[in-house]
């Protein structure tokens, strides 16, 4: 692997190490698993996340992966887990793409697959959740597919239904949808109004509920759990491909995340959820409002979140400069303290460097990096890292044996 070209420059010891981050800069001085070798100093790069939480290096575990198709995001997310399942750490990973079917097989499980219709069912309101995080994931659900936000008695009624629901022991999207459709006389007095009038203002809101039930969706979350369906692996994950263009996805993605969070909120164990095409979770306000949310709970659940994207801008593409779904998604890269840039686009770098506040030499480099090298920035410290790949893992990462399987069966050419 050849090393990116940095500029030569003359300037004294005092303003040396301001310039050139990489060449001054100390190691993180402690133990982690083996990402690669830092490529100016020469020495091996290690990170353990939740060392330097503990060691106050950073604030948030919280990890934003961003780089081109074909220069080694894959590989790099692919290994980072393998090599922190290998350690006893459980690691959950929504994959709209469907490319993390190997890496579960290595660890002796199969991918959950939800799609309409399917055999597989995931309860985002499982009863490890408690009320609190139901209604602000029905909120979501809803306040996402109606296109607006709740209404005080629409969000009145959805809270008490969700309470419903889980007393009448049918904690699931199709029990608050019924509740909503069919509101009991108490419920109603509760809110000072009648079964009729309640259910005619929360119409909306259980057609909405019903589409995730009943209609196109159904059949993905709108049960109790499948039983195969859990935690308790090394890695478990969540292949999402069948509706990778669907408007859908975002609302799928947030059940999951949910869902993670309800169950690992008392999990001793450390756990790392990974959101791979992470834009379609801020493609609208009422889901990158509840992602921001699960951000700020990671810490206190000991869960590493990670996004993967393609660029920085992918995160704030949806939202108009300024608007709330843009605030949100620089919040969301703000609090991610550590964050691993492989090779950036000229067009890119130019919002990369403001969002990230890069410094110039670091932006320049950015957009020359090989393939398979990065700049990672942990807290205010940068590294430029080359991967390493042990000759196991390369079975594990070769995402092209597709492409290739079908260029073999292809037709000769005449």
């Amino acid at each position: 692997m050849n090393s990116p070209r940095v500029s030569t420059r003359t300037l004294t010891t005092a303003h040396l190490s301001a310039a050139h981050p990489f060449h001054l800069g100390r190691t993180l001085d402690h133990h982690g698993l083996l990402i690669g070798r830092e490529v100016i100093a020469g020495r091996p790069f290690s990170c353990d996340p939740w060392r330097l939480y503990a060691d106050g290096l950073v604030t948030s575990p919280g990890m934003v992966i961003a780089g081109q198709v074909g220069l080694g995001k894959s590989a790099l997310v692919k290994t980072y887990l393998a090599r922190q399942a290998a350690t006893g750490r459980r690691c959950v990973v929504i994959d709209p793409k469907g490319e993390y079917d190997r890496l579960a097989e290595w660890f002796g499980t199969t991918p959950v697959c939800l799609r309409p219709g399917g055999p597989t069912r995931l309860n985002p309101l499982d009863n490890a959740i408690g009320t609190d995080r139901q209604f602000a994931l029905v909120a979501t659900l809803l306040e996402s597919g109606l296109g607006r936000r709740l209404d005080p008695i629409e969000r009145a009624a959805c809270e008490r239904a969700c309470v419903a629901a889980r007393t009448r022991g049918r904690a699931t999207l199709a029990g608050v949808h019924d509740a909503l459709r069919d509101p009991s006389a108490d419920d109603a007095a509760r809110l000072d109004t009648t079964p009729d009038r309640l259910r005619t203002d929360t119409r909306s809101c259980a057609l909405e509920l019903r589409r995730l039930c009943e209609g196109d969706l159904a059949g993905m979350l709108d049960d109790h759990t499948t039983p195969d369906v859990r935690l308790d692996s090394s890695v478990v994950v969540f292949d999402l491909r069948a509706l990778r263009h669907s408007a859908a996805l975002a609302l799928v993605m947030a059940c999951i995340a949910a869902w993670h969070e309800g169950h690992v909120a008392h999990d001793p164990v450390p756990g790392i959820l990974v959101i791979d095409e992470a834009w379609a979770l801020v493609a609208n306000t009422a889901t990158a409002e509840f992602l921001q949310r699960s951000w700020k709970l990671a810490r206190a659940a000991g869960v590493q979140n990670i996004l993967v994207v393609h660029r920085i801008s992918d995160l704030s593409a949806a939202g108009d400069t300024g608007s709330r779904v843009a605030q949100i998604a620089e919040g969301l890269v703000s609090e991610s303290e550590i964050c691993v840039l492989l090779r950036q686009a000229h067009a890119d770098i130019a919002h990369t460097r403001s969002r990230l506040g890069l410094s110039r030499t670091e932006a320049e480099l950015v957009t020359r990096l090989p393939r398979g090298c990065a700049l990672w920035r942990i807290g205010g410290r940068s590294f430029v890292v080359a991967h390493t790949i042990s000759d196991a893992e390369r079975t594990l990462i070769d995402t092209d044996q597709a492409m290739r399987a079908t260029a073999d069966h292809a037709p000769a050419e005449p």
